[in-house]
């Protein structure tokens, strides 16, 4: 399946996915109540803005496309088995409210995400912040594209590295020797800046270049497919931290994203010089390695 900027389909899950940010996130920013916020795992929340925004989106995405089955973070969080056959056919992929803790405390960016896959490959991808009405948009093999307040979409390529490049280093889930390790490696290369705890925000920075590397540990896939392929079509490096494709229903290990190859291989050389990330990675690809036999 083709998808590609300005076309039908492409307008409509635009114009459904600022509908439902208008409906159900804006109108919420700074209002919740108490009541509204919840823990779905210890650490993570949700409110009534990703549940109501993930209702909406469902209905309208199935009705875009009726062959293709929708698999919603919310939808996920109650019954996992919705993450089988990922690979197999049409599949939406759905972040209703990315950055959700940022949108709780009324502080921080927060977005939309939305990825439509064929049979295995990400095929198009929207990023959405509703607070600057920016839409990012990818198609495979159809370029990156971005437009802000109203503006015709124009076309997105990664700018040129500057001498000094930022990495941000999503390092939160790791031990904390891991983390104090990864963040020496990373710091003795690259500037560190704080990351923004939202794949909405992040991609598109690194598409736009204010961030030239990123790492990531936690990979799911309504998180990474859209913005993956939105860096790779502006001409950005995506990858598993051991260099191997990234696949988004492929339960890997990590993700190294980069301004370009090049640097995606001096940032990989950079943080796993360190023993302490690099037997990380190892023992990280061995439970997977089990749980996939098992």
């Amino acid at each position: 399946m083709r998808v590609r900027a300005g076309d039908p389909l492409d307008r409509q899950v635009s114009a459904l996915i600022r509908n439902a940010a208008a409906t159900e996130i804006l109108p919420r920013f700074g209002q919740l109540h108490d009541s509204e916020i919840s823990e779905k795992t210890p650490g993570e929340l949700v409110t009534i803005a990703d549940h109501e925004c993930e209702r909406l989106l469902t209905e309208g995405l199935q009705s875009l496309l009726p062959a293709a089955r929708v698999v919603g973070e919310e939808a996920c969080a109650v019954d996992a088995r919705l993450l089988e056959g990922l690979a197999e056919g049409l599949v939406w992929l759905v972040d209703p409210l990315d950055g959700t803790a940022n949108f709780a405390s009324a502080s921080g960016s927060f977005g939309v995400i939305v990825a439509l896959a064929a049979d295995g490959d990400t095929v198009a991808g929207w990023l959405y912040d509703p607070l600057a009405d920016r839409m990012c948009f990818a198609a495979r093999d159809g370029g990156a594209f971005i437009a802000s307040d109203g503006s015709a979409p124009t076309r997105l390529r990664v700018p040129p590295a500057p001498a000094r490049n930022i990495a941000t280093l999503a390092t939160q889930f790791m031990p904390p020797p891991v983390r104090e390790a990864a963040i020496a490696a990373g710091a003795a290369q690259f500037e560190l800046q704080p990351i923004p705890w939202c794949a909405a925000s992040h991609y598109p920075s690194l598409a736009l270049g204010t961030y030239q590397l990123a790492l990531f540990q936690r990979t799911l896939p309504w998180d990474h497919a859209a913005g993956a392929l939105l860096l790779t079509e502006a001409g950005g490096h995506v990858a598993r931290w051991d260099g191997e494709p990234y696949l988004f229903h492929d339960p890997g290990v990590g993700i190294l994203a980069a301004a370009n190859r090049d640097l995606w291989a001096q940032g990989a050389d950079a943080l796993f010089a360190s023993e302490e990330l690099r037997s990380y990675a190892g023992k990280l690809r061995e439970e997977r390695g089990q749980a996939a036999c098992g």
